[in-house]
C-alpha cells in the first residue's frame, strides 16, 4: 500500500477547496448544515492541533495494526465487494478507495486517511448481515466522505474516541465535541451518497435500519412508519440531549432525512422523475429541522 501523508498542512495545501469540491458532479446532494459546520471546524484551532496530533500517532500506531489484522479487498480477492467499489465510485467520481475487510463483529464501517489517500473499512459482520445492494448503499456512504472532504476529519475523530483520548481525554474533550456535532451532519450528506448509489429508497433505508437492529432476520418485522414515530417520543424526552454526544444521529432522524431528500427536485432528477421536487434549500431546511436537539 502506498504511504499516506498525515501531514495537516500539506493536506491543507493539497486540496482543491470546498469550492471546487462541490462543483464536481453529484457533490451538489452535500448537506448545506454539513458544509456549514465543516468550514467553522476547519479554522477551530484546537481542530487543526488535535488533526496535526492524532494523525500522526494514527499513522505511527493504528494503521499498522489495521494492515495487520485486515483483508485488503481486490480483483481477485472479494471480487463483488471491488465490483461494487468500482461502482460507487464511477457514479460518484472519486478515484476508486482501497477497501479492507476487517474481523470486527459489530455492524459497522468507517473511512480513514485523507482525501488524497483513502481506504474504507467494513468489518466483517456488516458484510454477512447485508445483501449485496445494501453493502453497496453502505461503500457509497463511505465514498461519500471522500467526496466531500471528510475523511481527515474521520480519521481525527475515530483515533481520539478509540485511543488517544483514554490519554488525554480532559484536552481532546473539546475537540471531540465539535467534531461529534460537524460528524452527525456529515453522516446526513453520506447517507444521501449512499441513496445516489443505490438509486432504491427502499434499499438504503433497509441498510440504515439493519444497522439500528443488529439484526437481519428481526427486519422483516419491523413496521417502518412505527419506527419513524419514535422521533416524536425522543422529541419529548429530556434524554434528547444525550445525541450531543452522539457521533451520529439518532436513526430514525437518518431515516426521516433521507426520506426528505428523495423527494427533491435533485435525487428525482436523477431519476428521471418528470422534474418537479423540492428546492435543495428547502430539503435541508426540513433536515435541519429534524436535526434538531434542542427544539
Amino acid at each position: 500500500m502506498p504511504e499516506v501523508d498525515f501531514s495537516f498542512q500539506k493536506y491543507v495545501e493539497a486540496r482543491r477547496g470546498a469550492e471546487e469540491a462541490r462543483a464536481r458532479e453529484g457533490a451538489a446532494y452535500a448537506y448545506a448544515g454539513d458544509l456549514k459546520v465543516l468550514r467553522a471546524v476547519q479554522h477551530a484551532r484546537p481542530i487543526t492541533l488535535a488533526v496535526e496530533a492524532t494523525v500522526r500517532l494514527w499513522r505511527s500506531v493504528e494503521k499498522s495494526r489495521l494492515l495487520g489484522t485486515a483483508v485488503k479487498v481486490g480483483p481477485k480477492q472479494f471480487p463483488r465487494i471491488h465490483e461494487l467499489v468500482e461502482r460507487c465510485s464511477h457514479t460518484l467520481h472519486v478515484a476508486p478507495p482501497q477497501v479492507y475487510i476487517s474481523p470486527v463483529f459489530a455492524l459497522n464501517a468507517h473511512t480513514l486517511g485523507t482525501s488524497q489517500d483513502a481506504l474504507i473499512v467494513l468489518n466483517s459482520a456488516l458484510v454477512d448481515h447485508l445483501t449485496e445492494a445494501e453493502l453497496l448503499d453502505v461503500v457509497g456512504h463511505e465514498c461519500g466522505h471522500i467526496q466531500n472532504d471528510h475523511v481527515v476529519y474521520t480519521t481525527t475523530l475515530y483515533y481520539l474516541t478509540h485511543a488517544a483520548s483514554l490519554f488525554v481525554r480532559w484536552i481532546v474533550q473539546p475537540a471531540i465535541l465539535a467534531l461529534r456535532a460537524w460528524m452527525r451532519r456529515a453522516e446526513i450528506t453520506c447517507d444521501r451518497s449512499g441513496l445516489i448509489c443505490t438509486r432504491n429508497l427502499d434499499v438504503s433505508i433497509r441498510s440504515l435500519v439493519k444497522l439500528a437492529l443488529g439484526s437481519k432476520k428481526l427486519y422483516d418485522a419491523i413496521d417502518l412508519d412505527e419506527y419513524l414515530k419514535q422521533l416524536d417520543e425522543m422529541k419529548q424526552s429530556p434524554g434528547r440531549f444525550a445525541e450531543i454526544e452522539a457521533s451520529h444521529p439518532y436513526l430514525p432522524k437518518r431515516v426521516a432525512a433521507l426520506r426528505v431528500f428523495a423527494q427533491g427536485a435533485y435525487y428525482r432528477g436523477l431519476m428521471n422523475e418528470g422534474g418537479g421536487g423540492l428546492a435543495q434549500e428547502e430539503v435541508d431546511a426540513r433536515v435541519a429541522q429534524l436535526l434538531s436537539v434542542v427544539k
